[in-house]
């Protein structure tokens, strides 16, 4: 989202968010052949409680359905019809989110630039759950090696011993994406066997895989993902830095306030884009964990304690604005100004890790 490009004559996001991505498939879907069932798959979830379902609770639904249906019906829905649904869905996310990088001047490329910038005793880990390939073109093109759980050249495979053991040297980055990636492929031939592949296949893409049964999910980089969070939180002083997720996840949210828990020197700094009332799941959990710290645009969680951030009574006397704080006129108050935390925004973010560096120019490190 931090990514801007113009379509058209309009600027917008180079992929859209998860609600932005959801509403453009239906709109797809609604004018296919396809409309039929998707209103009969988002029935049973309006039925079940889930009014506005997003692009991800749609696949796990028809996933799910796919398991029980076997050759036969179920809720109304044949296999073969969830097969094309699905098929089709990861098609169409396949196009909104197989992006590139419209520059070399991203923040994606400047998170790239400062892991690569310095020796390190213990390698930068990257959880992400975007399923684009836009960290994997930044690390590429500034030449940062990555291990992202596959290895191979013409039939990747997905290498779990490896992932457990993490003996790969310190100055490769390591890349989890937790819910999936665009060229992740399921192997039908061979149940529970992922590989990775050209993002144009035509195969079933694992995407948010939750509807996997729990054996052969064992064996999927879903779950390899997930441990490999909460290990990195086990480190002693273990540092999490989470930007641009909103702590909507039920499941990723129980994983990181365990290890939290089970971890006193661990700590996670949450950056968050908008006012802190738009988090109300992050509040809640930071309310409880001195450990996990919020940063939003106008409040912060330290220590469990929840406070504004403060205010000047005239320009005169406020900082400077930097990368992580602007000062902006208080609507509430007549001739006083209120800090705005910048660094929720990714792009901020990026620019702050670029200062922090020294980059001043493209390839010149001072």
């Amino acid at each position: 989202m931090a990514v801007r490009v113009t379509r058209g004559g309009v600027d917008e996001a180079l992929i859209p968010d998860i609600a932005g991505m959801t509403a453009k498939v239906c709109e797809i879907l609604d004018k296919s052949a396809k409309k039929t069932l998707i209103d009969l798959v988002k029935s049973h979830l309006s039925a079940d409680g889930l009014i506005n379902p997003t692009v991800e609770s749609l696949l796990s639904h028809i996933r799910a359905l796919r398991q029980v249906a076997g050759s036969d019906l179920v809720r109304g829905c044949k296999a073969k019809d969830l097969d094309e649904l699905d098929v089709e869905i990861c098609k169409q996310i396949a196009e909104l989110a197989n992006q590139e990088l419209p520059n070399k001047n991203t923040a994606f490329h400047k998170l790239a630039v400062w892991i690569g910038a310095i020796q390190r005793s213990y390698p930068v880990e990257i959880f992400t759950t975007n399923y684009d390939l836009l960290i994997e073109q930044a690390l590429e093109e500034n030449r940062v090696p990555y291990f992202d759980g596959f290895v191979g050249t013409n039939k990747t495979f997905f290498d779990l011993q490896a992932v457990e053991e993490d003996r790969l040297p310190e100055r490769w980055a390591r890349l989890w994406k937790i819910h999936g990636s665009l060229n992740w492929f399921e192997n039908r031939d061979k149940a529970g066997s992922i590989h990775r592949g050209e993002v144009s296949g035509g195969e079933r893409r694992v995407i948010y895989p939750s509807h996997l049964k729990y054996d052969e999910s064992r064996r999927m980089p879903y779950l390899a993902m997930i441990d490999r969070l909460r290990a990195f939180l086990k480190q002693p002083a273990g540092t999490l830095l989470v930007v641009g997720y909103s702590f909507n996840d039920k499941h990723l949210n129980e994983v990181i306030t365990q290890g939290l828990q089970g971890n006193s020197t661990a700590i996670c700094f949450g950056l968050l884009f908008d006012p802190l009332k738009n988090y109300s799941a992050a509040a809640d959990l930071a309310a409880s964990r001195s450990n996990l710290n919020l940063f939003a645009s106008d409040e912060a969680v330290i220590g469990t304690k929840r406070s504004q951030w403060p205010t000047a009574r005239d320009a005169g006397s406020c900082p400077r604005d930097n990368l992580a704080v602007r000062w902006v006129d208080d609507p509430a108050k007549t001739g006083t100004k209120k800090a705005i935390f910048s660094l929720g925004d990714f792009g901020s973010f990026g620019s702050f890790l670029e200062e922090l560096i020294g980059e001043k120019e493209r390839n010149i490190v001072c």
